[in-house]
């Protein structure tokens, strides 16, 4: 067995090997990173042939963690890993994202990359080792592949950057960024941050790039050692000069015609740009089986034709697809309290993008419950994104929730979550539906959900607004131009997708996938810069629509109360088997959770009225309130002695009533005073011992002294 190791170190001291040739050894390549005792193993496979027909890269990635790398028995009824969890498959596409770039655009193969998690324990986080171990994997292999790239996690901590923070480094973080890279490129980001600035956010690239670069460099010789620097020969495209010519001669003139004729219609757009196409193919008089054997190519050829001549436009006269200026924004138009069903709703509106989005405010009984093998918790503010086919105008079903949806409501939640008050009572779940898409739907997501929250009453910290930048390049990027709020064709056809979101004061979140090598700090800078300017102008149209939160809630909202009890208290709340608390629901129709937590029992009372609100209030109030000597009460007889009474006078709270403290005369038998189980009768306390902690009460302090206790008295 040859096992090869390489170690990378990290700029704080601690170091990174990447082993091979010790397991899973039949895969194309295969490796296992390790950083203390967090370790991934990274296989790649991939077919010796194209599927006939494929013209595009079919790239799988697959991260899953597994419970037993942390010593743990996953939950549920079957006791075993099941399908991926949200967090994986966010992993997932950070991987995928900065892979997919770099195989040959020519390379049709099935790829398979995964990347499991075999061991943690806790500290080290493994999402930041990942992208580094798919790419070593494809280093050891013959599969061709322009990187190595690696990944890395960077967080500010007390103001500096640490490169893959350990989790209770990243609990103090106000920015948290993965970034992937190559030696030479910056190729994918995706963060949140604490409204940051734009020279923060590039300085933390910066530093995650310097990272980035020894990782590659192992990598490289990595390559070397196992004799894999030259990869597999391949021919997965059938290519005619001649043709290709002629579909350039005959097609590009009228394709930028379509390209610089300001057309703001997404569907007649692409309908004049396939109809050149077609009057192409039907120029060609082909016959059926000729057609079926060039359709590919021409396909191909043309797609080539329409990027160019749309990229030229933009780079030659300025002009983009719908006519707009490089920095001008699409119509918005903004509307909230549109449903009346939801605690809050909104449409945003931005060219020919749309959402409708609502706001539902819960209980702490609504919390997302977390499981993963490493993270453990509640979540209280929600944020799902749904893209039916209809809105793209597609004839097909809606089969589930798919890996974009998952990615776009991720970036959109993390957009918006650092604005909900720390101590907020309610849970929180805010539902983006897509309407209409041409762009950026993901950042109508951030705008809408900022509206839905305002109109339900939720005191969100500021108003935050999202944008996404595209980037237009000629070889060499000695031309370039910067796009504000790309079309879904200039996203397409164009080499970046930078979305960023953010308040008036800073970023929030951001999402960068580039295309294209040799991006410099400028063009960056620039298009930062040129994003802060087109968020503030979207936040002015969320502000001239509901400048801030409602100042109350929906009349169907439901209304919470919290308050803390002392931690004795929850037995009491709560009763034996639960039987308090749930007559306390049951009678006032309130719903009430409670929980220890900070040496404390916090309650949660909720309900949709004034009168089952105050209701459940006053039952725990009265349970948990404090006896007070001097203070009188309506107690209960709970059962009679020869020497007196038992009552209970607050929930809990017993004392005896002595038989010489029921009245002022002397009573030989309790049969004399009267007082029978179930009575009501008033008691002062008098007193509380305070050893043994019981209560000295009494009813004859309550009635007027006959005279003759008087005269005792002045005796």
């Amino acid at each position: 067995m040859n096992v090869i190791t390489k170690t990378v170190a990290l700029p704080d001291g601690r170091t990174i090997s990447i082993e091979t040739g010790k397991l899973a050894k039949q895969a194309d390549g295969s490796v296992v990173v390790r950083m203390g005792n967090t370790m991934l193993l990274a296989t790649v496979c991939s077919a010796k042939d194209a599927v006939p027909g494929t013209d595009f890269m079919p790239l799988t990635v697959e991260y899953k963690e597994k419970f037993g790398a942390y010593g743990r028995f996953p939950g549920g009824f079957t006791k075993r890993e099941g399908k991926a969890s949200d967090y994986e498959i966010l992993t997932a596409r950070l991987i995928d994202r900065a892979l997919r770039p770099l195989f040959p655009d020519n390379y049709h193969a099935e790829t398979f990359v995964n990347v499991l998690m075999i061991s943690a324990d806790g500290v080290d986080q493994p999402d930041a080792l990942a992208g580094l171990a798919a790419s070593a994997a494809l280093a050891v292999s013959d599969i061709p592949f322009n990187g190595p790239i690696s990944e890395v996690r960077v967080a500010r901590v007390d103001g500096q950057f640490v490169i893959d923070p350990t989790f209770e480094q990243l609990a103090k973080a106000d920015m948290d960024l993965m970034v992937g890279a190559t030696y030479e490129n910056i190729m994918m980001v995706e963060g949140e941050m604490d409204e940051v600035s734009e020279t923060d956010l590039l300085n933390a690239l910066k530093a995650a790039h310097e990272a980035i670069k020894p990782m590659c460099l192992v990598q490289k010789e990595l390559m070397k050692e196992v004799g894999k620097e030259t990869k597999r020969e391949y021919c997965h495209e059938e290519n005619d000069e001649e043709l290709e010519k002629d579909v350039w001669a005959k097609c590009y003139d009228k394709a930028y015609a379509l390209a610089t004729s300001a057309n703001t219609d997404k569907h007649d757009r692409e309908a004049k740009f396939s109809g050149v196409k077609e009057e192409y193919i039907a120029s060609l008089n082909l016959s059926d089986e000729e057609l079926e054997a060039k359709a590919g190519m021409i396909d191909r050829y043309y797609h080539a034709v329409e990027k160019e001549a749309m990229r030229r436009s933009i780079l030659d006269e300025g002009k983009r697809l719908d006519g707009r200026k490089t920095t001008e924004i699409r119509p918005i138009w903004c509307e909230v309290g549109y449903l009346p069903g939801p605690h809050g709703s909104s449409i945003f509106t931005r060219g020919e993008t749309q959402s409708l989005t609502t706001c539902t405010l819960g209980t702490k009984q609504d919390e997302k419950l977390v499981d993963e093998v490493l993270t453990h918790g509640k979540e209280r503010f929600l944020l799902h994104y749904n893209f039916p086919p209809f809105s793209t105008g597609e004839a097909k079903a809606q089969r589930g929730v798919g890996r974009r949806e998952i990615g776009h409501g991720h970036l959109a939640w993390r957009a918006l979550k650092g604005m909900i008050p720390a101590n907020y009572p309610y849970c929180v779940r805010v539902v983006s539906d897509i309407m209409e898409s041409n762009g950026s739907s993901s950042m109508a997501t951030v705008c809408a959900g900022t509206l839905a929250l305002m109109d339900a009453g939720v005191q969100i910290k500021k108003p935050v607004s999202g944008i996404a930048m595209g980037l237009i390049t000629d070889k060499g990027n000695v031309k370039y131009s910067v796009l504000s709020d790309i079309l879904g064709d200039e996203d397409h056809l164009g080499d970046m997708d930078f979305k960023v979101t953010g308040t008036k004061d800073g970023i929030t979140a951001t999402q960068m996938d580039i295309k294209v090598d040799g991006l410099s700090y400028e063009i960056l800078e620039k298009a930062l810069n040129q994003a802060k300017e087109g968020r503030l102008h979207i936040l002015g149209k969320i502000t001239e629509t509901i400048a801030q939160p409602r100042e109350d809630l929906k009349p169907h909202a439901p209304r919470i109360v919290t308050l803390d009890v002392p931690k004795e208290m929850i037995g009491a709340i709560i009763g034996p088997g639960g039987k308090i608390i749930q007559d306390i629901q049951e009678k006032s129709g309130a719903t009430v959770s409670i929980e220890e937590a900070d040496g404390k029992g916090h309650v949660e009372v909720a309900a949709t009225n004034k009168e089952s609100l105050d209701a459940a209030l006053s039952r725990i109030k009265a349970i948990v309130a404090v006896p007070e000597v001097g203070e009188t009460y309506d107690a209960k007889v709970k059962s009679i002695m020869p020497y007196g009474a038992f009552v209970e006078f607050m929930p809990g709270k017993e004392g005896l009533l002595h038989i010489s403290e029921i009245e002022w005369k002397r009573f030989e038998t309790m049969e004399q005073t009267g007082l029978k189980e179930g009575d009501m009768i008033s008691v002062k306390l008098l007193d509380i011992d305070p050893k043994s902690g019981k209560f000295k009460l009494s009813h004859k302090a309550l009635l007027p002294k006959p005279a003759r206790e008087e005269k005792k008295e002045e005796k």
